[in-house]
C-alpha cells in the first residue's frame, strides 16, 4: 500500500550543529524543476561520477524546498537569510549534507518501495516466473519410466 501525506505544509528538520530548516515536500514538480537547474543541466553524464549528479541533484532540490532556517551564520556568526548561495554553501558540509540527504530527499525518493510487496515482472505478469510444470513430454516419460518394471 502506498502511504501519502497529505500535509503539503513545510516541515522542520534539525540537521545538528544547531542547524534546522524549514521544507517545503519534494513533490514530483521539485524533482522535474531540479531536473532542469543549470547546475545538473551543466553536467555532462559521461563525464561525470553518479555521485556528482547526485550531489547536483540534492543542492538544485534543497535550493527549492528550503524557506527558512534557524543556526546558519556567516563567518562573523551573523545570522544568514536563505539564498541560493548560502543553501549550496550549508550543503557543503558533509555531515549536514547527508543529514539533508536521509531526513529530506531519501524520503521522497523511497515511494517506489511503497507501492507493492512484489517487483513487477519486465514484460508481463508472468515473464519473469519460473518454470513449475515440466512440458508433457517429460511428464509422459516419468509415468512410463514408474509403469516399467525395472530390469536386474
Amino acid at each position: 500500500m502506498l502511504r501519502i501525506n497529505l500535509d503539503r505544509g513545510p516541515r522542520w528538520f534539525d540537521l545538528g550543529h544547531g542547524v534546522r530548516l524549514q521544507v517545503d515536500p519534494v513533490t514530483a514538480l521539485i524533482v522535474s524543476a531540479a531536473r532542469q537547474d543549470a547546475e545538473v543541466q551543466s553536467l555532462d553524464p559521461a563525464s561525470v561520477s553518479q555521485e556528482q549528479l547526485g550531489i547536483a541533484m540534492s543542492r538544485a532540490i534543497a535550493r527549492r524546498v528550503i524557506r527558512d532556517w534557524e543556526g546558519v551564520g556567516d563567518a562573523d556568526g551573523a545570522a544568514l537569510p536563505v539564498s541560493d548561495g548560502a543553501v549550496d554553501a550549508l550543503l557543503d558540509v558533509w555531515e549536514l549534507f547527508e543529514r539533508f540527504q536521509s531526513l529530506v530527499i531519501a524520503p521522497a525518493m523511497l515511494v517506489d518501495q511503497e507501492k507493492n510487496v512484489s517487483a513487477p515482472s519486465p514484460n508481463g505478469t508472468t515473464a519473469a516466473a519460473k518454470t513449475t510444470a515440466a512440458p508433457a513430454k517429460d511428464a509422459a516419460k516419468r509415468a512410463r519410466r514408474k509403469s516399467t518394471p525395472r530390469k536386474r
